[in-house]
């Protein structure tokens, strides 16, 4: 392997890296996960133990999906599946999608930079923990592909390959004998038949007996699949099994009919280079009941993996928030799995056209297209949406014959039109293009035609979502301070962090009141919920602490005056509160609490420690709560952090755990303290805040400046 400057790691030796990994790790699946420059999306770069079909519906992984693989960039931590109950449990989106025995490990790949994830699968009969020495491999060998990508990146050499995943072969960087005489002979003398496939499911061998049961001989056979080949093995049902033995490794068994009347049991032994099969008479079961003269199939049964497909596909659809998230996902998985390389959403919007989204054209060709009249002959989006039909351009010539001007304008060569139709009424279009000529199969059609539907309805939930979202957050941001009152000596900083699930919006706030030349009085707190109704509330806790604050009350009064303003509202939300009276002239700082963290106390040696405050009960909850109060120098050179629980609070961590995490942190954070702002960015990203946050986080830094 390359690891030294003067022989640079090549793909050779990342592709050897990864192989022996699978192996020696015993995994029956491998796949190597790396981000995509510049995107939040993760791209299947190297795949082990199965075809890049059978993994096309995750070929690319969105970073805020919830999925093993993108919770392991994510959190920069090992994620482990010890079976599908607890895949269901953790991810019912991948258990959808993956509905077989199976244990799943997925680990950061971290060097100079974060590269992706190693994606590891085993059969459900291995243990369902993990034990040290298996964790410990697995995190050496990450770091080892990390290594080799960076020597990679230092010489030029981009990591990625052309054309999708590149399948390892499990046998790579070792020795392997091929076939023998000997080998053949004895599957000729065995009863029954026997047969090959690899994992892209084509016959690779048939034994005599074989043929002779299959009816076919092996020249037509021998590259094909058996659904393929085999018109009475074209069943949904026979390629599931296939598909479990693959992703499972276990044996499979089940009985199919040749034509007339001859039952055939098939025995299907899988591992990592292929699968096995036995191929013996079966008189068990009766032949099935003839059908009606003159009836023929003239369709095809959609295919398993595109059935798996459109699931995994609609339950990622189930599960989007805004209309920008609707179209990440079908630019991040709908396209790649139906091969596509360009994306165009468009809204009918007033009877015109107007592009809400797109993915592979450029900014020129979607000036032209924008805001086109719905019965132009430009393009057919518009006659799409006025019929509600599907349409399907195989090549430029389709396309001319109707509408001559459209392969000029996008350059692709191939067009599907998806009508997007709610309760009947057409409300858009959703198009995919290809940059070569591309026939649309009946069953692809179907496919697509089903998710048009689901996208259809996806749109019009996150259109409505968009919205809400956009009036609360609206709210929210009137009754945020702008900016920030100028207190003589006083150093002051701020951040509000939305939550990035839900309605992104809550109840945190924060404020800064200038009372006098040398006083101020400086609030935080965190109203009960992530919803409009916090919002609001939140507005009223502000102005009722502004109002008692101006009127010279001292802070347990403050919180007491507010507390009875909000049992008089009786909102049914709780709120915790962190008030303080600043005195710089004197130099001193007198606290009151409502069920709040305590502040943290940073000195000019960087010392820092929480402040001792006796904290009262919750506003909103007792009117003749008491507050005690709190007075603790606050001399040049002293900062104090106030900040809502969504910074600190992590399932499973101790509260005084955390606070301590949290002072040890802004201790060691390197910003000077004359520069707040820098020094709250580095905090948060000490305490790992740019991911995925289930709640918001409000902080407000003061200083006392060196007069």
């Amino acid at each position: 392997m390359g690891g030294s400057t003067d022989e640079p790691a090549t793909r050779d030796d990342l592709d050897t890296a990864f192989a022996e990994t699978v192996r020696h790790i015993g995994a029956s699946i491998g796949a190597l996960y790396l981000l995509e420059p510049g995107e939040e999306v993760l791209r299947l770069e190297l795949l082990s133990g199965a075809s890049a079909e059978l993994a096309a519906p995750w070929a690319r992984v969105a970073l805020a999906a919830p999925a093993p693989v993108a919770d392991a960039v994510r959190l920069h931590r090992l994620v482990w599946i010890g079976g599908q109950e607890e895949m269901t449990h953790s991810y019912p989106r991948t258990a959808m999608a993956l509905p077989y025995p199976l244990a799943l490990a997925a680990a950061p790949v971290d060097g100079v930079r974060h590269w992706g994830a190693l994606l590891l699968m085993w059969p459900a009969n291995r243990p369902a923990f993990m034990t040290g020495r298996e964790r410990r491999y697995i995190q050496s060998s990450c770091r080892r592909l990390a290594r080799l990508l960076d020597e990679g990146a230092a010489h030029g050499r981009a990591p990625a390959r052309d054309g999708g995943p590149h399948v390892v072969p499990a046998a790579v960087g070792r020795d392997s004998a091929g076939p023998t005489m000997a080998a053949a002979d004895f599957i000729e003398r065995l009863p029954g038949g026997s047969c090959s496939l690899d994992l892209e499911g084509r016959f690779t061998y048939l034994s005599s007996g074989a043929c002779e049961l299959l009816g076919r001989g092996a020249d037509q056979l021998l590259g094909t699949r058996p659904w393929q080949s085999l018109r009475w093995l074209d069943d949904p049902t026979y390629e599931d099994r296939y598909r479990a033995a693959v992703l499972s490794r276990e044996p499979v068994s089940f009985t199919a009919c040749r034509p007339p009347d001859t039952w055939l049991e098939l025995h299907l032994y899988p591992d990592a280079s292929g699968i096995s099969v036995r191929i013996v008479p079966s008189g068990a079961q009766p032949p099935p009941a003839p059908a009606p003269r003159g009836s023929t199939r003239s369709v095809n049964p959609t295919r398993a993996g595109r059935l798996y497909q459109l699931m995994h596909l609609a339950a990622a659809l189930t599960e989007v928030v805004g209309v920008q998230d609707v179209i990440d996902l079908i630019a991040d998985q709908i396209m790649p799995a139906f091969g596509a390389q360009g994306l165009v959403l468009s809204a009918a919007d007033a009877g015109r056209l107007r592009i809400t989204g797109y993915r592979g054209y450029t900014p020129e060709a979607i000036r032209q297209l924008d805001a086109l009249p719905l019965d132009t002959r430009l393009t057919p989006a518009g006659r799409a949406i006025a019929s509600g039909i599907p349409a399907f351009f195989a090549s430029q010539q389709e396309m001319r014959r109707i509408y001559p001007d459209a392969p000029m304008i996008s350059g692709k060569n191939a067009w599907a039109f998806l009508p997007l139709v709610i309760s009947g009424r057409p409300v858009g279009c959703w198009v995919l293009s290809y940059d070569d000529p591309h026939e649309f199969t009946a069953e692809e059609r179907a496919v697509m035609t089903s998710l048009a539907g689901l996208v259809a309805h996806a749109l019009d939930r996150a259109r409505l979502y968009d919205t809400k979202h956009e009036l609360a957050h609206g709210l929210q941001q009137a009754l945020l301070p702008r900016t920030l009152p100028t207190v003589r000596g006083l150093g002051v900083a701020a951040r509000y962090l939305p939550t990035t699930r839900g309605m992104d919006i809550g109840g945190d706030f924060y404020d800064l009141m200038r009372l006098g030349d040398t006083t101020a009085a400086a609030v935080i707190g965190d109203v009960q919920g992530h919803n409009v109704a916090a919002a609001a509330l939140m507005g009223q806790v502000r102005t009722a602490v502004h109002v008692h604050a101006a009127a010279g009350s001292a802070p347990d009064q403050v919180l007491a005056g507010t507390n009875r303003l909000l049992i008089d509202l009786a909102p049914d939300l709780f709120t915790s509160c962190l008030y303080a009276h600043l005195d710089l002239a004197a130099g001193r700082v007198t606290l009151a609490a409502a069920g709040h963290p305590p502040p943290l106390l940073r000195l000019p040696d960087r010392t820092t420690r929480p402040v001792a405050v006796r904290p009262g009960p919750l506003l909103g909850i007792d009117p003749d709560a008491v507050y005690p109060v709190t007075e603790i120098p606050f001399t040049p050179g002293l900062t104090l952090l106030f900040y809502t629980d969504g910074l600190i609070e992590t399932p499973g961590t101790d509260l005084d755990d955390a606070i301590a995490r949290l002072a040890r942190h802004l201790a060691e954070a390197e910003a000077e303290d004359q520069d707040l702002d820098a020094l709250i960015d580095e905090l948060l990203r000490r305490e790992g805040t740019t991911g995925q946050r289930a709640d918001d986080i409000a902080l407000l830094a003061l200083r006392h400046d060196t007069p």
